[in-house]
């Protein structure tokens, strides 16, 4: 860790690597204040992962705010960069509910910028308005729209019609200790134009298996029924509820392999998810789509999901970082 120059106001640390048990501990409860207040989760979940890895190396880089003094004070903002294999190094900022307004934001970025980074962007989830300015007053731009879409309960019995599967195609859950290597060649095919889900490692898959929303029976896939092979699938999620916030369901990750495309698998998939997560009793059932396409959004509104939110991707004109 090293001190970085600050403001009178903020104390800059940085950490190359996966921050130390103590300083993991306090971004998460940083990030569930902020999630709690904002309702919306302000790091992703990718990169909580990668916060966890011990062998996360040149691929992450934190900067803490912390108010100066002789004794450490509690954390009021992090800057965590993220670098993935295909997607460039990526930003996610946030600040404490407490401790907004007074510049802990501007310093983190101005530790950021002087690392220099030409490839940096940034994710705004929720696009929240201190978020936007910021952006713009740095000099960067959005870049891509990430939306989150939401079906509640009486939709859900209004739009979904009933499934049908393909001819030939069953249905099971994911077994673990059997079906990862099976569903990573699927996700990887299925997913070779979307290099944030098509890249995702065995460590990925086993450090999600871990979290203790995961559930193998939410995790459904479509198996051909002659011999097995796997076709598709689609994983969901359910998020535990937390203070105002009830629990909610997500479309997590629905994926067809290339010889299944056409068939109607997709749309069978999402269904056969909605119908799981509708059967434990929740409320509203979520997803994320990206903006421009257009095939999926128009899929999801047949389903009742309407538009709810947004996160935002800014990036600067000469691909300085962002948030």
């Amino acid at each position: 860790m090293t001190a970085v120059e600050h403001s009178p106001t903020w104390s800059i640390d940085r950490i190359a690597g996966a921050p130390a048990p103590a300083v993991l501990g306090e971004i998460r409860r940083l990030a569930g204040a902020a999630a709690e207040a904002d309702g919306n989760p302000p790091l992703s979940e990718q990169t909580l992962v990668t916060l966890r890895a011990q062998d996360a190396g040149d691929r992450l880089l934190v900067f803490t705010a912390r108010t100066p003094g002789p004794q450490e004070s509690d954390l009021a903002g992090v800057a965590v960069i993220t670098r993935g294999a295909e997607d460039g190094a990526v930003l996610e900022l946030v600040v404490g509910p407490d401790c907004r307004g007074e510049g802990a934001g501007t310093a983190l970025i101005e530790a950021v910028l002087a690392e220099g980074i030409s490839d940096l962007r940034g994710w705004s989830h929720g696009n929240h308005s201190a978020a936007a300015d910021l952006a713009t007053r740095f000099g960067f731009e959005p870049v891509r729209e990430l939306w989150r879409m939401r079906l509640t309960r009486a939709a859900v019995e209004e739009s979904v019609p009933e499934l049908r599967l393909p001819a030939g195609v069953v249905l099971r859950t994911f077994v673990r200790g059997q079906d990862e290597d099976a569903w990573l060649a699927a996700n990887a095919a299925a997913f070779a134009h979307h290099p944030e889900q098509g890249a995702t490692t065995r460590a990925d898959l086993e450090a999600r298996m871990d979290e203790d929303w995961f559930d193998a029976d939410g995790f459904l896939l479509a198996v051909r029924q002659q011999d097995g092979s796997l076709l598709g699938f689609h994983w969901t999620k359910i998020h535990a509820g937390a203070g105002s916030h009830p629990a909610m369901g997500e479309v997590y990750v629905v994926g067809v392999t290339p010889e299944a495309q056409g068939m109607g698998l997709g749309k069978a998939l999402t269904i056969a998810g909605i119908e799981h997560l509708h059967a434990k009793g929740l409320q509203a059932i979520m997803l994320y789509v990206d903006a421009d396409n257009t095939a999926a959004v128009a899929l999801y509104r047949k389903l009742g999901f309407t538009r709810w939110d947004v996160d935002v991707m800014y990036a600067g004109k000469t691909a300085r970082p962002t948030l």
